[in-house]
């Protein structure tokens, strides 16, 4: 059965789906691609839950995400929130040990700083302070760019995402 397929016929609570599909990824990793083709396919819930699951799984196993940085990156912007925050997040975790291919996202995540939704601002700036962690080339761009977004963000969750990076990327 494909994941589209699990997807539409759930026999299990959202989450319980999320981890049972996470967990055959990680299982057979070549399951991934069938997310990705969800991200274009799929209903906007099924959408949604297959960029969780992508989360879910990067976690542990960020090279997953790689080698379809690009879909990923496309659906940053997506109309429905869910999926704007969870493939963030796939971005974030993407970029322990990445190249600077996650640098693509930038453009996409700068633009979700500014979204109404605290959820989707606070993903975007994970998604950047990650990016900037563990990319210096990219962080020197993006260190002043934290500073104006903390300045004017009014969320102190997200704020405090922008405040303790800053504080780890300029030590020294």
């Amino acid at each position: 059965m494909s994941i589209l397929e699990e997807l539409g016929r759930p026999k299990r609570k959202p989450k319980e789906l999320v981890v049972f599909v996470a967990e055959k990824i990680k299982r057979d990793e070549n399951l991934f691609g069938q997310l990705v083709e969800c991200l274009r396919t799929g209903s906007d819930v099924q959408k949604g839950i297959c960029a969780e699951v992508m989360e879910y799984a990067t976690k542990d196993n960020p090279e997953l995400a790689r080698p379809y940085l690009d879909s990923i990156i496309a659906h940053i912007n997506y109309p429905a929130p869910k999926v704007k925050w969870e493939t963030a997040r796939v971005v974030a975790n993407a970029s322990r040990g990445s190249s600077e291919s996650v640098g693509k996202a930038i453009p996409n995540l700068l633009l979700n700083t500014e979204d109404a939704g605290t959820v989707v601002r606070w993903s975007a700036a994970y998604a950047l302070t990650e990016i900037a962690k563990h990319n210096p080339k990219l962080s020197r761009n993006l260190v002043p760019r934290f500073m104006k977004i903390a300045k004017k963000e009014r969320n102190s969750g997200v704020k405090n995402v922008y405040l303790k990076a800053l504080k780890q990327l300029t030590k020294g």
